[in-house]
């Protein structure tokens, strides 16, 4: 089971695309925050 996960793991890491898209995500989440914290205050 655990060599399952680990490969599973490895998979997601070498995979360039999941990356990109995890990326996005992650920039996409700071950005949605910080427009609904600072909202209105340019």
């Amino acid at each position: 089971m655990t060599k399952r996960i680990s490969k599973f793991k490895r998979f997601v890491m070498m995979n360039p695309i999941i990356q990109f898209f995890k990326f996005i995500y992650l920039s996409l989440k700071v950005l949605v925050i910080v427009a609904g914290g600072h909202g209105g205050t340019r």
